[in-house]
């Protein structure tokens, strides 16, 4: 009885552990440079910032990166505006992104990777190899072609959401 018990309990043993294997194995990560050329934040872009301010973005691919211009406008009159240089670093598998405001100096270096065709995080440079772990992340999920939700986090807590739409 003992020997049956301890056979199925090895057999069971192996079974979960194959599985897990298996499952491992055939996970494929997705691929970066072909969702940046897929990816449908090419265009250019409207969103809500705050109460009297409008965002815009424009958003090109340039190589295996991406070039965004945004800018905001209140009442009428644009109060700063900002480059953004993505840049796919193929030993990482990340986009590694440059930002600087017009007339001043660098914002921020950050982080992104595609999680899926239609989600995205991006965070500080230093949390570079773990940008899911930040205690600052932004997350965007395409909720159609036209429509893009970002999330900001501040210690795995949404803090804002902001939708942009696409402009025609």
């Amino acid at each position: 009885m003992k020997k049956i018990c301890l056979t199925i309990q090895i057999t069971a043993f192996l079974l979960i552990c194959l599985n897990g294997l298996q499952a491992q194995i055939t996970q494929t990560k997705p691929n970066q440079v072909e969702l940046i050329n897929q990816s449908p934040i090419i265009g250019s872009w409207k969103f809500e910032y705050g109460k009297d301010t409008t965002g815009h973005m424009d958003c090109t691919t340039y190589g295996t990166g991406l070039d965004a211009n945004v800018r905001y406008v209140t009442k009428g009159k644009t109060v700063m505006e900002a480059r953004i240089i993505w840049a796919y670093e193929k030993t990482l598998d990340k986009l590694i992104g440059l930002s600087q405001i017009k007339g001043g100096d660098v914002a921020e270096l950050r982080v992104a990777q595609w999680i899926s065709k239609d989600k995205y995080i991006l965070a500080p440079y230093k949390d570079i190899t773990n940008p899911e772990k930040a205690s600052t992340r932004t997350e965007g999920t395409f909720k159609s072609h036209d429509l893009l939700e970002i999330t900001h986090y501040i210690n795995n807590k949404p803090v804002d959401t902001v939708i942009y739409t696409r402009v025609k």
